[in-house]
This record gives C-alpha cells, sequence and structure tokens, in this order.
C-alpha cells in the first residue's frame, strides 16, 4: 500500500498511528500533540491505508488490524527506522497491540490510547457505521448514533466514506486486543502506558484485563474524558510526556 508519511523534528522516532475516520493531520496536529511531543521526540506521522492521504484498499480483510500494522513496519523501513516508540489512539492502538505482540522487537515502547475489549452490542455498530457512511445524505440517517458518524467522517471532506465503511465492517468485530496480541503479549519486555478516558465505555471496562496481561504495563485513567474527548486533554499529554521521559 502506498502510505503518506512525513517527519517532523529530530532525535529517537515515535511513530503515531491515528484513529478510525480521522487522519494523522485530525488526530495528532491539531490537538496538539505534535507541539507537545516534537521537543523530546521525532514525531513519524502517518495515514494509515483508507485514511487521509494513503491508498484505500476496496477489500475488506486488508482492513485487519494485522495488516494495517504492516503498514506502520512499512513506514520505519522506508525512514530507515529499526525502532522506535509507538503511540496508537483507537484503532492506532488496537494496531499497536498487534505490534506489540507480534513485532516488539522494533519498538523501544508502546502507548496505547483509547483501547479496551469491544462488547458483542459495540462490535455489532459496524453495521450501522457502514450503512450510515453510504446513505446518499445525512436525510437518509434515522439513527442518532448513526447520524454522530457520519457527521465525523464528513467533518473531512477529503474522506472516502466507502473505505471507511469497509474498514468498519472489519474493525468493530476485531476489536479485542488480547486476542489481537496473542501470547506474545505476555512476554512484553518493553514499556508500556494505556490510558483511556474514564467515561470511554465499553474499552475502559477491559482495559486493567490488557494491562494485566502486559507485564510492568501502566494503566492511566482521565476522570471525566470520554473516547473523543481525552484526545486533546492536557492530563493525557502530561502522562505521555512523563512516561517518555522515563
Amino acid at each position: 500500500m502506498r502510505i503518506h508519511h512525513a517527519v517532523v523534528g529530530e532525535g529517537h522516532p515515535i511513530v503515531l498511528v491515528h484513529g478510525w475516520g480521522a487522519d494523522s493531520k485530525r488526530n495528532w496536529v491539531d490537538t496538539g500533540w505534535v507541539e507537545v511531543l516534537s521537543p523530546v521526540r521525532q514525531v513519524v506521522l502517518m495515514d494509515s491505508r483508507g485514511h487521509g492521504r494513503s491508498e484505500a484498499a476496496r477489500s475488506q480483510e486488508d482492513y485487519g488490524y494485522a495488516a494495517m500494522g504492516e503498514d506502520v513496519l512499512q513506514v520505519m523501513d522506508d525512514l530507515g527506522i529499526s525502532q522506535a516508540d509507538l503511540f496508537g489512539y483507537s484503532m492506532g492502538a488496537f494496531i499497536g497491540a498487534s505490534l506489540l505482540g507480534h513485532h516488539r522487537d522494533r519498538f523501544t515502547s508502546v502507548i496505547m490510547g483509547g483501547i479496551g475489549d469491544e462488547t458483542d452490542e459495540s462490535a455489532a455498530t459496524c453495521n450501522l457505521i457502514a450503512a450510515a457512511l453510504r446513505a446518499k445524505d445525512l436525510s437518509e440517517i434515522a439513527d442518532p448514533l448513526g447520524r454522530a458518524y457520519r457527521r465525523y467522517v464528513d467533518a473531512d471532506p477529503a474522506n472516502d466514506r466507502e473505505a471507511l465503511a469497509i474498514a468498519a465492517l472489519q474493525m468493530w468485530p476485531d476489536g479485542y486486543p488480547l486476542a489481537l496480541g496473542g501470547d506474545g503479549l505476555h512476554e512484553v519486555d518493553i514499556p508500556v502506558l494505556i490510558v483511556d478516558g474514564e467515561e470511554d465505555h465499553p474499552y475502559v471496562d477491559t482495559a486493567g484485563r490488557l494491562a494485566a496481561a502486559i507485564p510492568g504495563a501502566e494503566l492511566v485513567m482521565i476522570p471525566g474524558m470520554d473516547h473523543h474527548t481525552v484526545v486533546a486533554d492536557p492530563r493525557f499529554k502530561a502522562a505521555v510526556l512523563s512516561f517518555l521521559r522515563r
């Protein structure tokens, strides 16, 4: 896949992997993360397949988290980076769980935000999301949640709604980080930080189980924040900076 990427600053690299429906600018630049991280790391920004300026696949299986993790390794190889810190949010965190379990030798630390298990109910949301993205316009979408997802995607006119619909159908049912990382998670020997908003259900309900499965993993909860509001929260940034400086 052709994966758009850019580098900001100098020093030890940290690869940032954004969430579904966003891109590197929306997730990391607009929220102030690049400004915060660039004084302490060389920041590697990438748009995941089907997002932003990267190539969009049309097969559902091409949006599996393991397949998307290969894009991270491809970017690192293209830049000549043998090892880096990895910071993923939401979709990027699930990609991070897969990479942590299967390719941890490529990383010096891993930060995962907005992650935990889907439930049967939340995983089934993929069908509602796909239908909302495939509707001709907002007036055809009766479900409030579907309308919210459509508005989120349409906030960036460059988004490819069909690619994101296909991606959602694959990603939501696969949203179980312990299964994505497999047995390799129990053998992790690098620092790991997990950060969730305290109101980020259902993920926050199982984040402790994920942290317990990874030796030495640190879990931070941000009070009063949900899946979307926590992204730009200064307390999230402070936790990540403290982790990286240690």
